[in-house]
């Protein structure tokens, strides 16, 4: 591994997340990517869940570096689709599966548990998802919510326009740190990250 590749991913996914980065919907912070694989070195999952897989270069790199079976949720059809491709392109469809929709609705409809969610959809949703995710998540397993600190808003001043997602986050954050059934840490990684073991 290069300081340029910290992660060991190579060249060919390094260009992709560098693409990705210059998007309208950028992959996850560096740091958070490199927080999430060590996560997953530690933890060993077999099954992984992300919520909001975009064109799924996040879940490239969680299958380079693992053997799990990956699941994502993806609302947007032509980001779903790049996601297959992507999958496909790096050997990666057999351990891939795309659901297509809103992760509100489909959710409720997954029965497997998952040993580590991603959750990195819409972020005034998280609370909705958040029973469900509990749900999914077996004992010993984590829920990782990222950009849960947005530029510092959230444990600031956000500006006049921002301030309704904010209290979106807020009441997230408030609900994850107060669950018995939760071990939770905001990591000031990316744009936060709050990671939850369920206990």
């Amino acid at each position: 591994m290069s300081p340029a590749d910290p992660d060991g991913l190579g060249g060919e996914l390094l260009a992709l997340r560098a693409a990705a980065k210059k998007g309208r919907d950028p992959t996850c912070a560096d740091e958070t990517l490199s927080y999430l694989l060590a996560l997953c070195k530690r933890l060993s999952p077999v099954r992984i869940l992300e919520i909001g897989a975009a064109e799924g270069v996040t879940a490239l790199c969680l299958l380079q570096k693992t053997e799990a079976v990956y699941t994502g949720i993806e609302l947007d059809a032509a980001r779903a689709e790049r996601a297959r491709r992507n999958f496909a392109r790096f050997g990666f469809e057999k351990r891939a599966k795309l659901l297509e929709g809103d992760a509100g609705e489909i959710l409720p409809l997954l029965e497997t548990p998952f040993d580590l969610i991603f959750l990195d959809g819409p972020k005034v949703q998280y609370l909705r998802y958040l029973p469900d995710c509990k749900r999914l998540l077996r004992s010993g397993g984590a829920l990782l919510s990222d950009d849960v600190l947005l530029f510092g808003w959230v444990r600031g001043e956000p500006p006049q326009k921002r301030r309704a997602l904010v209290r979106h986050i807020r009441e997230y954050l408030s609900a994850l740190e107060s669950d018995g059934e939760l071990s939770t840490e905001i990591l000031e990684i990316g744009e936060g990250l709050a990671v939850s073991f369920k206990l």
